[in-house]
């Protein structure tokens, strides 16, 4: 099954093609060139081999370079020079690696996908020390991240020196990576040739879209002394960025019978899988006192009822227009120091600092009635004038009365705070005999203070339409008897009266209060030693121990509706005004630019929302703003803790050796660890029980990596290894709701379960026919033994890894209860190829010599099989979660030495983010995307460059989506271009 729609899926290859044989082309007449090249005297070559290359093509020589020497399958990104990053951000320099695709949030790479296996199953060490940096997102790109992902934007990008991405394993490399590993390795003064020597810059970025300009600067001071001895390092980097996010919504679609269908005409037939609402008459839908009218009994009434009313008609949930004004302040801090204090001792000591503040608005215009019940005021109130639907099922056009109109404000103060010392140690023992040891602590703490909802609402609006005829992607919505621009209009609180618990059928007016954090800490101890028996074997043998802790938190109020207006406050003093929404986005004619908002503050005020107290009425009332967390039955599922004690060791042979005269290089080894996990939540009886279980699991991981250099220039590489990763931090929580009487259920995590594990193998054949120059092509296989999903199973008490203190007296624990929790269930394999090309046009004559091009293409597939639901032993089989079968990555660049400039393009397939999908869909996933990325730079002298760079210049769309038959749109937003001016100073 593919991701999306096989009418707008098909893959274009002819462009693909022809840009593979194009730079194949390219690379045999560069051979053929360098060949007709190297007949002049030697003293020539001698001219050209001393010939300093800097800038972009001396960070590509150095980084093929690393690649060409490593015994492993990994890929290298190398910085241009002192402090200074390819690209403005770690993902999107990541991305150029073949078989790695990003993920965006505000326009920002966020986290990576690697050969198909999302961030979960990909590691990130940052200076030898596993790392886990996480922030918040908006709900549609994850929210918060509570998973075992990287958020890479928390980091600026010229605080490192090279990223290297570990595509095959070895038994020296910690485990827990099904995808690569990635090192992040920051700068430090042994690295560095020069003395004394610094860096700096300075840049504004410019958004087409905010209309803002903001600064972006960088900074490195190094110096070596005591005869080259000690050196110490500062690097630094700062800037801020104000992005506004603009675009339609629906939060999902679903079909005609969905909560409880719509309102029949008068007389009309019921519609299958519908029932009319109690308390309905002949003329209203819900009681007389508070139900809307029904429509006429008329043919075309009918006709547009039972049309709307089929199951395989689909509509938007909460069609909206939406602003998300993002403000980003990001500083990030290094410092190293390193010293010889004796012959063959290296002590290095490193710092990573880095500060992620933001505050995210999230501002929306919605019709909330079409996936709300009838108490709710919903959908069941609502009758459909005119509908029009394609043959597969999407909604074209819709007309409706009884639709209410929301308008939402979201405000989050957000932040990140990220530290890691690591101290390191490299110590020859004896002339043969070298110890490394590795010691660490990466801290990640997330926190969001302040999420704050507020809402104005309209009841019952009239003549509501929603028209896609023209676009699928952003339509022509129409509030017919509403004006959501006027301040004075229907857009309102409306609350419930004091002393009330609710009001019948309507959403009041909401006040949502929902701080929450997120805590991840590392601790590492790494021990190894490596004995050279001679230039042809290396024997190597190590122990690691690592804690990782994981806490969440979360607090809401009990209810989130709100009150009438305070005695003494107005409307008009509660709201302010959302204006020139679409501005570049070719929004169709009749849209709405402008709409009346809640004001934070203002309401703030006047209800003394954040008192953390009872307000007016009844505890737990809409007057209530006390805050709950574990007692909480909405926020209690985030309050929980992971502790893992990892512990192992490994043994490891690196070897060189001929076969039949070909030589050979490589390691073979393997690793055994013991993963310890102890796991706290709560679960739902008594308003909230702690609860503990604890789970443990050893794993031996055999791994091996042969190159063989079939010629001067050519190498074959090969490997296989056993992997692990462990479960998603989500599915350990032994939380969740547990049913002792009656049925016995358990609905929850599952901190018994085991890791994925799966054997993989690579190959790859690597031709370094010139300088600076190779073509390669890889393949790559994993067979998935252990995948995790969410099943209902039976299973005795004593075996769901809960507590006996929580069984009633007179049960045993052999008692089988339905068990509705994740489970691991069979994986399946996944496969592919990558295709990578790098080639100089040194053989082009004049100023052409000065050209370049890289391109790489990814090919993956996988064949995994999901449950469909918890009750069923249906499955369907479909690709694994966040894999793009194909994507490329291709740049053309320009470097004379003084002049460089350079264009780059990604593009990444439809993926899949969810099966089976929500509301009555098959899956969930987002659609094909292709960013422009560019920069220019002129070097003025020595020591100062003037730089220009592009970011986003398709201003490619958020496209996500809904249904493999429909392509439904669930977000189409967009964020600008980026521009950034600035100059660069060397000293």
């Amino acid at each position: 099954m593919n991701p999306r729609p096989s009418s707008s899926n098909k893959s274009h290859p002819h462009a693909l093609v022809m840009s593979m044989i194009s730079l194949a082309v390219l690379s045999l007449i560069g051979s053929a060139h360098a060949q007709e090249a190297s007949k002049p005297a030697a003293a020539s070559e001698s001219r050209l081999d001393t010939i300093s290359v800097t800038g972009f093509r001396a960070s590509l020589e150095t980084a093929l370079r690393a690649k060409r020497d490593e015994n492993s399958i990994v890929d290298v990104i190398k910085a241009e020079d002192m402090g200074k990053f390819p690209d403005t951000n770690l993902a999107e320099s990541l991305q150029r690696v073949p078989g790695v695709v990003i993920d965006r949030d505000a326009g920002e790479g966020r986290s990576i996908t690697v050969r198909g296996l999302g961030q979960d199953f990909t590691r990130v060490r940052i200076n030898g020390i596993e790392a886990l940096a996480t922030t918040g997102g908006t709900d549609s790109s994850g929210g918060a991240n509570r998973s075992r992902g990287f958020d890479f934007n928390v980091f600026a990008a010229d605080l490192f020196s090279s990223l290297t991405v570990r595509k095959s394993s070895s038994a020296d490399i910690d485990e827990g990576s099904l995808g690569a590993t990635v090192d992040l390795q920051t700068t430090r003064p042994l690295d560095l040739k020069a003395g004394f020597t610094g860096a700096m810059s300075l840049k504004g970025m410019y958004n087409d879209l905010s209309g803002k300009t903001t600064p972006k600067a960088s900074f490195l001071l190094s110096n070596i002394f005591a005869d080259k001895k000690i050196g110490v390092l500062f690097s630094g980097a700062y800037s801020k960025r104000e992005v506004l996010e603009e675009g339609f919504s629906t939060v999902r679609w679903d079909n005609g019978p969905s909560s409880g269908g719509w309102c029949p005409p008068q007389g009309a037939t019921i519609a299958p899988g519908t029932t009319l609402p109690t308390g309905s008459t002949a003329t209203t839908c819900g009681p007389a006192a508070n139900g809307v009218p029904r429509l006429a009994n008329t043919p075309a009434n009918q006709a547009a009822y039972q049309e709307a009313s089929k199951a395989e008609n689909f509509h938007p949930r909460l069609p909206r227009y939406g602003r998300l004004t993002h403000d980003q302040e990001r500083l990030g801090l290094t410092g190293s120091f390193q010293i010889k204090p004796a012959e063959g001792t290296l002590v290095t000591v490193d710092m990573l600092y880095s500060k992620l503040d933001a505050t995210r608005k999230e501002d929306f215009l919605e019709a909330i009635s079409f996936s709300r019940s009838l108490s709710q005021g919903g959908k069941p109130q609502t009758s459909v004038l005119a509908t029009e639907y394609a043959p597969n099922g999407a909604l074209l056009y819709g007309k409706y009365n009884g639709v209410d109109i929301r308008s939402e404000s979201r405000f989050d103060q957000l932040s990140t705070t990220f530290t890691q010392p690591t101290l390191t140690l490299e110590q020859d023992l004896t002339d043969t005999l070298k110890l490394n040891a590795r010691f660490g602590r990466a801290t990640s703490k997330f926190r969001n203070p302040i999420q704050t909802t507020t809402t104005l609402d309209a009841a019952n609006v009239q003549g509501y339409e929603m028209d896609f005829r023209s676009s699928d992607r952003l339509p022509i919505l129409n509030y017919g008897s509403l004006n959501p621009s006027d301040p004075n209009g229907g857009l309102k609180i409306i609350g419930v009266p004091v002393g009330s618990a609710s009001i019948s059928n309507f959403t009041p007016s909401e006040v949502r209060i929902r701080p929450n954090g997120t805590t991840n800490t590392n601790d590492l101890a790494h021990l190894d030693l490596a004995w050279e028996l001679n230039e042809k074997l290396t024997l190597k043998v190590g122990g690691d121990f690592k804690k990782f802790k994981f806490e969440t938190y979360e607090a809401r109020r009990t209810v989130e509706t709100m009150n009438t207006l305070p005695a003494g406050v107005t409307q008009a003093n509660l709201v302010t005004s959302l204006t020139g929404f679409g501005k570049g986005q070719s929004i169709p004619a009749g849209t709405i630019t402008s709409w009346v908002l809640p004001d934070l503050n203002a309401i703030s005020s006047a209800y003394d929302i954040y008192c953390n107290c009872l307000k007016t009425g009844a505890a737990g009332g809409p007057g209530d703003y006390t805050l709950t967390s574990t007692t909480n039955a909405n926020a209690r599922g985030n309050n929980r803790t992971v502790t893992e004690t990892d512990s192992g060791g490994f043994a490891m042979a690196d070897f060189a050796s001929e076969l039949g005269g070909i030589p050979l290089r490589g390691n073979v080894g393997v690793r055994y660890v013991k993963t310890k996990m102890t796991a706290d939540g709560y679960l739902a009886t008594a308003g909230g029980t702690p609860v503990t279980a604890e789970n443990s699991y050893d794993d031996w991981l055999p791994a091996i990596n042969v190159a063989a250099n079939l010629s001067k220039n050519l190498i074959l590489r090969g490997a296989a290894a056993k992997v692990m990763s462990r479960p998603q931090l989500a599915n350990l929580s032994p939380g969740g709701t547990l049913s002792t009487t009656g049925t016995l259920t358990y609905t929850g995590g599952n901190p018994l379960l085991k890791p994925f594990r799966a054997d993989t193998f690579d190959a790859s054949l690597e031709w370094y026919h010139e300088k600076n120059a190779f073509v390669g092509l890889g393949l790559f296989q994993k067979n998935i033994k252990t995948y995790i999903q969410t099943v209902k199973t039976n299973l005795p008490y004593n075996q769901t890894g809960l507590p006996m203190s929580l069984l009633p007296p007179g049960m045993t624990g052999e008692e089988v209860f339905a068990v509705t929790s994740p489970v691991n269930t069979n994986g399946g394999k996944l496969s592919g190829f990558e295709l990578n090309i790098q080639q100089p046009f040194s053989f082009l004559p004049a100023w052409g010599k000065n050209f370049g091009a890289l391109f790489n293409y990814t090919y993956v597939k996988s064949q995994i099989e999901y449950i469909v639901s918890p009750t069923s032993t249906a499955t369907i089989t479909n690709d694994l979660i966040n894999l793009s079968p194909r994507s490329y990555n291709t740049t053309l660049y320009y470097d004379d030495g003084t002049f460089s400039a350079r264009v780059s393009g990604s593009q990444r397939e439809a993926y899949l983010t969810r099966v089976p999908g929500q509301n009555n869909n098959d899956v969930e996933g987002k659609n094909k995307t292709f960013n422009v990325d560019a920069s220019i730079s002129y070097k003025v002298n020595d020591k100062l460059d003037i730089t220009l760079e592009g970011v986003n210049l398709t201003n490619q769309p958020n496209d996500q989506y809904i249904s493999s038959q429909r392509d439904s749109v669930v977000v189409n937003n967009v964020t600008g271009r980026e521009y950034l001016i600035g100059f660069r100073y060397k000293f």
